[in-house]
Formats: C-alpha cells, structure tokens, sequence
C-alpha cells in the first residue's frame, strides 16, 4: 500500500506487481515450413495463427504447429532471442526442435482453453 497526499488528502494506491511472460516459438506446417515469432500472449497468438486470422507468411504456408518456444520476463530478451534464431540456418533450427520435441508434436494441444 502506498500512500500519496493530493491537494491535502491522502489518497492510497495499491500495486500489484505482475510479472508478464513474453514467448519466441517456432511454428511448423506439414510440408516443414518454419516460421519464428514473439508473442505476449502465446495461447491467443497461436490460436490466431491456426484460425488463420493473421494474413501473411503463416496464413499462405499454413504453419499452424507449434513445435518450440522459450519463454522470457523481458520483451527486449525475447525480440534478441527471436532475431537469433531467424539468423540461425534451417539444419540449426531444426536440431533445436529436435532437441526438446523429437516428434514434432503440436504443443499447444497442451493448452488448457
């Protein structure tokens, strides 16, 4: 509780202090089409994505599976991490997937809607 005088009356504030997750994922299609991107709302994103209410690159290739994604408190740490990995070859992507999920396995189906 903080507490704060305004034109003599003291007016308090409660803060609550939330921590906000940022992700960087990796999405694959069927025919191996990858695409990398940075949310702060993972589920809904990834949602969007396979509704195919987002134009573009994921929508034309129909990349809707989500295969990877690393979590981050900082918005600044996941863009550098998301602009790491679109710099990284397609061979090295790959292992990192692999690495984590060998199958390919659609995470979000561990989704609790």
């Amino acid at each position: 509780m903080i507490q704060h005088k305004v034109h003599n009356v003291v007016v308090l504030y409660e803060y609550r202090f939330t921590m906000h997750v940022y992700h960087v994922y990796i999405l694959a299609s069927a025919s191996s089409v990858l695409y990398i991107g940075v949310t702060g709302d993972l589920e809904s994103r990834i949602a969007q994505h396979k509704q195919h209410l987002l134009g573009g690159f994921t929508k034309k290739h129909d990349v809707t599976r989500l295969v990877y994604f690393e979590p981050f408190g900082q918005i600044q740490n996941a863009i550098r991490r998301e602009k790491q990995l679109k710099s990284w070859r397609r061979d090295k992507k790959l292992s990192l997937i692999r690495s984590l999920n060998p199958q390919f396995r659609d995470l979000s189906l561990d989704f609790h809607c």
